[in-house]
């Protein structure tokens, strides 16, 4: 009677450990927060898990509270989307001493954290800029608009820098760098519409480091009267609405490197339940701190009309 009960046991199948978890989202009025923090939150609730969604509204002091109430309340791991491992480092080291892991997500690497998940940001980079300067023969002169709060906008811009010191042909006329995340669509407006009505008429192209700022750029050089075609904007992340503006024949947009940020968020569940749930290793699921995932380059020839991903 014992081994047929043995039998019976090992017969059953073994249930897998159900997590609780908090994701904290940096700015959710920014839609690739809100897409990465989304996709997360119905992969786990998908796999039957607890879940703790925030939005930090762009405070890196609210972030730290978030994280603080997350670790006092004992989650099992946290996902930090678009997070500041730098500004948070004291709230990363207090997670890992309390034996919580964390995984990020576009938000660069902490000694304290597991890994970050991100695009292969050298490449998107480079490949908007290349892309721009196709769009102008390799000539005349372009605003760009930067963000250097956030480690991916920061790699784009520097790859575009790259590709500029290879292209003297090709200048910058004008810069704005978005320097507010709380109130950032009203930062880009004031500091891009002063820059645009100042150099009205010498500029061919507009450089975005994410298509959030383009969309403001956009609405403001159609409000001047400009048409598709004229002056070109590109920029980079990828989204439904993005894809809709290069399908619009008054919008500027014309294309844009596209990040699967719903992928970014799935990709961290996924890890969280090999590494959390499973007892893997983290060397098992990714090597280095790094986890990239791919981009795709969307312009009017591959922008999908179905609202269905090009990849």
């Amino acid at each position: 009677m014992r081994w047929l009960l043995l039998m019976l046991l090992f017969a059953l199948p073994v249930q897998a450990k159900t997590l609780t978890i908090g994701i904290v989202a940096f700015q959710m009025s920014s839609e690739t927060h809100a897409r990465a923090a989304n996709a997360a939150d119905a992969a786990a609730k998908a796999k039957g898990w607890s879940v703790t969604l925030l939005n930090s509204r762009g405070s890196i002091p609210e972030s730290a509270a978030q994280i603080e109430n997350l670790i006092a309340a004992k989650v099992d791991a946290l996902v930090l989307c678009m997070s500041k491992p730098v500004e948070l480092d004291a709230q990363l080291k207090a997670a890992k001493d309390a034996g919580i892991p964390v995984i990020t997500i576009a938000s660069g690497t902490s000694q304290y954290s597991l890994f970050d998940i991100q695009a292969n940001e050298f490449q998107v980079g480079s490949d908007a800029a290349l892309y721009l300067f196709g769009l102008m023969n390799y000539r005349g002169a372009i605003l760009t608009e930067r963000f250097e709060g956030n480690l991916a906008t920061r790699i784009r811009g520097r790859m575009l820098d790259a590709v500029l010191a290879e292209n003297s042909a090709v200048s910058v006329l004008a810069s704005h760098s978005m320097a507010r995340t709380a109130t950032w669509q009203e930062d880009v407006r004031a500091g891009m519409g002063a820059l645009m009505q100042r150099e009205r008429g010498k500029f061919q192209g507009v450089w975005a480091s994410f298509d959030g700022q383009a969309f403001v750029i956009d609405d403001l050089l159609q409000q001047d009267g400009m048409k598709k075609g004229q002056v070109p904007i590109v920029s980079m992340d990828g989204g439904q609405q993005t894809f809709a503006r290069i399908r619009d024949p008054n919008s500027l947009v014309v294309a844009t490197v596209a990040v699967p940020f719903e992928a970014m968020g799935a990709k961290a569940v996924a890890a969280l339940e090999a590494i959390v749930a499973n007892g893997a290793t983290r060397d098992s699921v990714v090597k280095g701190p790094y986890l990239l995932v791919p981009a795709v380059l969307v312009d009017r020839n591959n922008v999908p009309a179905d609202g269905k991903w090009p990849w």
